[in-house]
């Protein structure tokens, strides 16, 4: 089945999500490829080709509508549906910090790419995701992101303070949760995990590899047949 599938990666052109696109493609699915700017975007293709894999760049920028809707539309136009979406587009900001000390400004633009760039897409895509057999949302959260392991003194996670990305991530989470709400009973499958500590571009530092972070959300991409559920590497995560 998985040839047949057609599958949008938003923030694919680079770390976790240009592995995410790769492992797509390998396992035979038509893979778009959403990049902010063009350019780089083709660049990414075009390594991919490399390797021999046929992969689509396509412009997509959170902060612009416009490329949402047109994206949607072209998807519609080429395919009339969409099998995956996963949404890994995101931002760490460096002005992040205590809700004492963190910039407003890195706090808004957090939550404005991380969640509600992937609501905007989410919205846009979801005719597409109705129209085909088996449709799978893949959100690609953190573990910064679980009430739970921020609330618990004895997490290694409860003095990693960013009130920015965290609540962008938690709220990505409630999206997860209440799209599984709204979807049930449909053919649509959408699910939160956590990649693991991945040394990307993003933060500059992690302990796997991009490849590494990438096995668990392309599986769920591929294979999900649960939803509703947020997941790390070992296992179930905590709200």
């Amino acid at each position: 089945m998985a040839e047949n599938r057609i599958a949008l990666v938003t923030g694919g052109n680079k770390g976790i999500g240009l592995e995410i696109v790769r492992k797509l493609a390998q396992a035979g699915v038509h893979v778009l490829l959403g990049s902010r700017d063009k350019s780089r975007g083709d660049e990414a293709t075009a390594a991919l080709a490399r390797d021999g894999l046929t992969v689509k760049a396509v412009s997509l920028d959170l902060d612009q509508p416009a490329t949402i809707s047109a994206t949607a539309d072209a998807i519609a136009a080429e395919h009339g549906r969409l099998d995956i979406l996963v949404n890994n587009a995101g931002i760490f900001d460096f002005a992040d910090s205590t809700p004492s000390k963190a910039s407003i400004d890195a706090v808004r633009r957090s939550m404005e790419v991380n969640f509600i760039g992937a609501l905007a897409v989410t919205q846009a895509m979801l005719p597409l995701l109705r129209a085909a057999p088996e449709g799978r949302i893949v959100n690609l959260s953190s573990t910064l992101g679980s009430l739970s392991m921020n609330a618990d003194p004895a997490s290694a996670y409860y003095s990693q303070q960013f009130i920015g990305y965290n609540a962008s991530k938690a709220a990505l989470n409630m999206l997860t949760i209440q799209l599984h709400e709204e979807l049930r009973g449909t053919n649509i499958k959408v699910n939160s995990i956590c990649p693991g500590f991945v040394k990307t571009d993003l933060t500059g530092y992690g302990t796997i590899s991009p490849e590494e972070g990438a096995r668990l959300p392309t599986e769920y991409a591929l294979n999900a047949t649960g939803s509703g559920g947020f997941f790390e590497q070992d296992g179930k995560l905590p709200w």
